[in-house]
């Protein structure tokens, strides 16, 4: 296989490369990683190669796909936070460079598979959330499904509703054959806080376990839909290997996670690590934090991601204590 991963240089785009190159079942001939910054080539492998694009570019998706091409996965994104603090760069990235790549796909290799990498921000508030102090809380009873109408409430979740509904059509016109996952936020992720509002999310887990201080920006009853890294990659491979018509006309799947409010996050940091790593974490409430992360649902039926194959963690102490090992 030929295959293309937009957003190569990112925490995700690296391990899922290194596993597609691992898998000998999918015979893999070659490996783009594209971003906006040169992408290692991981394992020195020669059938790696590392392109510096802008995807906002029309013309660097129609270089980035080749007729050989036959699978992208489109992990590109500005992130949540800085897609709300620019709204032209979100516009720019997360909606003109998606449609550059499904126009590349479309014109340069038809009928490839598409794995779009979405995100439940494109979920808002649904029916029975309340205002906690300036955000809004969802109410746990509440359920999201596959079909649940989006209505998301930041520019971040807007870019990647609409990035949903163009995978959908160009699947459904046969220019692609695409595959939207809906991520939920991802736990633990290495390295340092970025842009995106959920950042805090991996930082209250990271930073304690290196005896480092950590910030908690929102209410500690806030519950969140959380994967692991491990559970994310994992879906991404098995969404490329599912027969186009298993997926029908939905191609739309929200992956599996689990709900744990951040009480119970540091509850599980303290069973894995002790108190003295919840003791690092600090509580300064932060209102733009809070109003984009407390709007994502928290409560998902994933009967269907299920059925199809896709796998969900553990716990969240099971997460933890990966996370952990690999700092050893």
């Amino acid at each position: 296989m030929h295959i293309v991963i937009t957003g190569g240089a990112g925490f995700l785009g690296q391990r899922l490369a290194q596993q597609l190159l691992n898998n000998a079942d999918l015979d893999i001939k070659s490996l783009t990683l594209a971003d906006v910054v040169m992408a290692p080539n991981i394992q020195q492998d020669s059938r790696v190669n590392s392109v510096q694009v802008d995807l906002s570019d029309p013309h660097a998706a129609i270089a980035l796909i080749t007729p050989e091409t036959n699978a992208v996965y489109h992990l590109a994104a500005v992130v949540s936070g800085q897609a709300e603090a620019d709204f032209d760069l979100g516009m720019a990235v997360n909606c003109d460079g998606t449609r550059h790549v499904l126009e590349a796909v479309r014109h340069k290799a038809p009928g490839a598979v598409v794995v779009f990498a979405s995100s439940l921000a494109v979920f808002g508030p649904v029916f029975g959330s309340a205002l906690f102090g300036s955000a809004l809380l969802t109410d746990v009873g509440e359920v999201i499904t596959d079909t649940t109408a989006v209505s998301p409430q930041s520019s971040y979740g807007t870019q990647k509703a609409i990035g949903e509904l163009w995978v959908n059509d160009y699947s459904r016109k046969g220019f692609i054959d695409g595959r939207v996952l809906r991520l939920p936020t991802v736990c633990v992720r290495p390295g340092k806080p970025n842009a995106a509002a959920s950042s805090f999310v991996s930082s209250l887990i990271r930073e304690p376990l290196q005896g480092k201080a950590a910030i908690c920006p929102v209410d500690l009853s806030l519950a969140l839909w959380l994967s692991s890294p491990e559970a994310v990659v994992n879906n991404l491979i098995h969404a490329l290997t599912l027969e186009s018509e298993c997926l029908g006309s939905n191609r739309t799947v929200n992956l599996p996670g689990i709900t744990v409010t951040v009480q119970e996050m540091m509850a599980a940091l303290e069973r894995v690590a002790g108190a003295a790593a919840v003791s690092k974490i600090q509580y300064q409430p932060d209102s733009a934090i809070a109003q984009i992360v407390a709007s994502w649902p928290s409560q998902f039926e994933v009967s269907r991601a299920l059925s199809l194959g896709f796998v969900g963690d553990r716990s969240f102490d099971d997460i933890i204590r990966t996370f952990a090992a690999s700092l050893k």
